[in-house]
């Protein structure tokens, strides 16, 4: 089997955990390796080493990696910042670019990513592992079946606990904590929009136009760092820009609605909220439930209880082929499966030359949420519209239906 040769960019949490990842796939090889960071890069290179005795290419400077010409493509887990210039430098040089999620810090660098995308052709794959999920890929299969009728609303959020992951920042060396100390936006909204922006159709008939955001108090961080000692205590009264919450309403081209929600540093479970409602019924991740319109007696409309997660029930009929077919083969990789599912699409998509599923249209789309949500709280919540990166291109874009199959 031919096997990809790979640069890995940007070995912190999520990268380190993908180095582990790839090493044990069939199509793909990790023959560099690069991180601000000398120790992460040496272990990293270690495992490498462990799992298939050839030592990669090791660097502190991604450029070294374009330069020498020492994979067939790229995947770039790094800070949210350095996201853009990384992508760039490798479409310039030819090399296909993987790019892990997270919003960009202006539009203008939206466009950059298109731009450069436009000039060069590089092949550039967003990696939004969500979009594989087997609920969201389920919910897509309903939809495109008419299951749920025509789609009028989508609701979802990145609502997960990261108080301690934000307020030990500079112990481990995450990023996160400088964006929170200074920012105010909707920070993280692709695993979200991701999966809601295929069912959509956003690039291919639709898209989002404008958005409007608004923001609680930042009150979560110091509240917990006033109760944990062993959290530095300048933590406690520092003035945090990011909010606690985050909700964000999104109108698109086909009168379809959207609404998102960040809520990253108050106690609570971790949901993303997954919701789809059209005009034959709707399914929501939180209760995990499908309704469809006709099927069930009045009574269970005023107490639902008997039904909360009965999605498992609509499984055998509207699995998607892809999750069909994992499960036959057998389950692999973290978040569920859903990170080699993506992963394995990047690489045999690379090797094959065939286009990809979420491409950088779609990044563009997902990551302008993030700028365009800072711009409408600084303004009060003003509307902010949301640029159409394709020039037009999305009223007659085909392919929709053949993205994941």
């Amino acid at each position: 089997m031919e096997k990809l040769k790979l640069g890995v960019i940007g070995l912190g949490a999520r990268g380190g955990y993908l180095v582990d990842l790839f090493l044990t796939m069939d199509n793909v090889i990790v023959t560099a390796l690069c991180d601000v960071y000398e120790d992460r890069v040496k272990s990293c290179s270690e495992r490498v080493v462990a799992a298939c005795g050839a030592k990669p290419f090791e660097t502190v400077d991604y450029k070294e990696i374009a330069a020498e010409k020492v994979c067939d493509a790229v995947v770039i887990a790094s800070s949210w910042e350095d996201h853009v210039d990384i992508s760039v430098c490798f479409m310039e040089a030819g090399i296909p670019v993987g790019l892990e999620v997270g919003g960009a810090y202006s539009l203008e660098d939206c466009f950059r990513l298109v731009r450069t995308y436009e000039k060069t052709r590089t092949p550039f794959m967003f990696l939004e592992n969500c979009c594989y999920g087997r609920t969201e890929l389920m919910v897509l299969n309903m939809v495109q079946q008419g299951v749920l009728g025509d789609i009028v609303h989508a609701g979802g959020g990145y609502m997960h606990d990261l108080r301690t992951e934000v307020l030990f920042g500079r112990e481990n060396r995450h990023y996160r904590l400088n964006n929170y100390i200074n920012r105010n936006c909707h920070n993280y909204p692709t695993h979200d929009l991701g999966p809601i922006g295929v069912i959509l159709d956003f690039n291919y008939g639709n898209r989002p136009l404008y958005l409007t955001s608004i923001s609680s108090s930042a009150a979560g961080l110091n509240a917990y760092a006033k109760e944990h000692p062993e959290v530095n205590p300048e933590f406690r009264d520092l003035a945090f820009k990011q909010g606690d919450v985050v909700v964000t309403n999104i109108m698109c081209a086909n009168g379809a609605t959207v609404t998102l929600k960040l809520d990253t540093t108050l106690p609570r479970p971790y949901s993303r909220g997954f919701t789809i409602q059209g005009t034959k019924g709707m399914y929501q991740e939180d209760g995990n439930y499908v309704f469809i319109d006709g099927k069930y007696p009045e009574e269970l409309h005023w107490n639902w209880s008997p039904e909360w997660n009965n999605a498992k029930k609509y499984e055998e009929e509207y699995d998607h082929p892809i999750w069909k077919r994992f499960l036959t083969e057998g389950v692999r990789g973290g978040h569920g499966g859903m990170d080699y599912l993506i992963y394995n699409e990047f690489f045999e998509d690379t090797l094959n030359g065939k286009p990809y599923p979420i491409d950088v249209y779609d990044a563009a789309i997902l990551m302008a949420i993030t700028p365009a949500s800072a711009e409408s709280i600084a303004k009060g919540s003003a509307p902010v519209e949301i640029p159409d990166f394709t020039n037009g291109a999305w009223k007659t874009r085909k392919g929709s239906a053949e993205r994941f199959v």
